[in-house]
């Protein structure tokens, strides 16, 4: 039986967006029900194409952004009731790793201060013990000591990801959400930096939220999986159950269009007619209906549930026992 440490239900996001002078404003459901549970150690993967909602996810996961509804319990405490002081608390066991580490650190401060940062912010430690942490922190991400009074431009891209990942891990976090945190490396590099987060969680017994559009990344990384398409869950199972069994249509294209080496393992090709449609204007249904080559009358007129399966895996689709 694993330890929950973060469970959120129903969480939602939505926006108001102004169309213009004389048109009413639009709402836009960037997160729309939402409900998951992390166990300890464990690394769920959120996936899906831009603009369905993982990087939102992310930021309320964080408190960056307070969720329009929904309950997100950490432990046994609920974020979104506690006190602002007993939400800064809480948020130091919940930190983040964003996408770019080019735009993430700051390029006026050296290394060092950059670690440190957090430390000065959230905790009462001395110089001579903020700067003694953040030389053991370097140690654990593969930097050396010298570059701890150098900027940020004098490193290379997957190096700036290890100082993010450093930063991340200052104030001894329990959680950390990934946001696409190698999509912005190179190849070779994406594979040291995912070894090097795979490490940690072993040493930290850290839990991972790791948001991504790579799907061979995920099937090396993940635990669970969830798959998102416009703001709604609509597949979420073990890492085995949708890699080797996906149900819904739109995570066998997802699936199908992800490169594989070995022949044994390259799917159909499935290509997805029409555009992701607007977040401003969503389709009645299945929001998928439009795309989906199985699509029926009952798919465009009714939202389907997310529901369980006999294994637990858990499937939002009219037909997927057809």
């Amino acid at each position: 039986m694993k330890q929950t440490i973060l469970d959120a239900r129903n969480l939602k996001q939505h926006y108001q967006v102004k169309q213009g002078l004389f048109k009413p404003d639009a709402h836009v459901k960037a997160v729309d029900g939402v409900s998951f549970s992390l166990g300890k150690g464990e690394t769920l993967a959120v996936v899906g194409e831009s603009g369905c909602g993982k990087s939102t996810l992310g930021r309320m996961l964080t408190m960056i952004e307070t969720p329009t509804s929904g309950e997100l319990k950490y432990g046994d405490e609920d974020l979104l009731s506690l006190s602002k002081q007993a939400q800064a608390r809480l948020r130091q066991k919940i930190q983040i790793i964003f996408q770019n580490p080019y735009g993430s650190l700051n390029p006026r401060k050296k290394i060092g201060a950059i670690l440190e940062e957090p430390l000065v912010i959230n905790t009462k430690l001395s110089a001579g013990e903020r700067k003694a942490k953040a030389f053991a922190m370097m140690a654990k991400v593969g930097l050396k000591p010298e570059h701890y009074e150098r900027y940020p431009h004098m490193f290379s891209g997957g190096q700036r990801q290890r100082i993010a990942i450093a930063r991340g891990l200052m104030l001894d976090p329990d959680i950390i959400v990934a946001d696409e945190p190698v999509s912005a490396l190179d190849v070779s590099v994406q594979a040291q930096v995912l070894n090097l987060m795979m490490d940690l969680q072993q040493e930290f017994g850290l839990s991972y939220v790791f948001i991504s559009h790579d799907l061979s990344v995920v099937e090396h990384i993940a635990d669970q999986v969830m798959v998102m398409y416009l703001g709604k869950v609509v597949e979420h199972g073990s890492c085995a159950q949708v890699f080797e069994q996906p149900k819904h249509p739109y995570t066998q294209a997802l699936l199908s269009s992800t490169p594989q080496l070995a022949a044994e393992k390259r799917r159909q090709r499935i290509k997805l007619q029409g555009e992701l449609p607007s977040p401003l204007n969503p389709p009645s249904g299945c929001a998928f209906h439009g795309r989906c080559q199985y699509a029926e009358d009952q798919c465009r007129s009714q939202m389907p549930s997310l529901r369980s399966l006999a294994d637990g895996h858990l499937i939002a689709c009219h037909l997927v026992n057809q």
